[in-house]
């Protein structure tokens, strides 16, 4: 289920119960949508079901030209993609 939510340059992108390939390519359409009202994409992949999404997430966009840097909060759950400082 996509869960698309805008709230203050934030999207967050619910990618619980997706393959890796389906995720992949819901991040990629949310970035390649992505401007400069938008600094933050939360990814929200859930830990208890393992860690094939976290770390795709983490490894896959790293290096992506529009992610500046990638934030991991306290909640195991959810991986940040920074686009921007505010």
């Amino acid at each position: 289920m996509l869960n698309n939510q805008v709230n203050l340059a934030i999207v967050e992108l619910d990618i619980h119960g997706m393959t890796k390939y389906q995720a992949k390519i819901c991040i990629d359409s949310q970035l390649k949508k992505a401007n400069g009202s938008i600094y933050r994409i939360r990814i929200i992949h859930g830990h208890r079901n393992g860690t094939e999404l976290k770390n795709m997430v983490q490894k896959d966009y790293r290096n992506h030209k529009k992610v500046k840097r990638i934030e991991i909060g306290m909640n195991a759950g959810v991986t940040d993609l920074v686009l921007r400082d505010l």
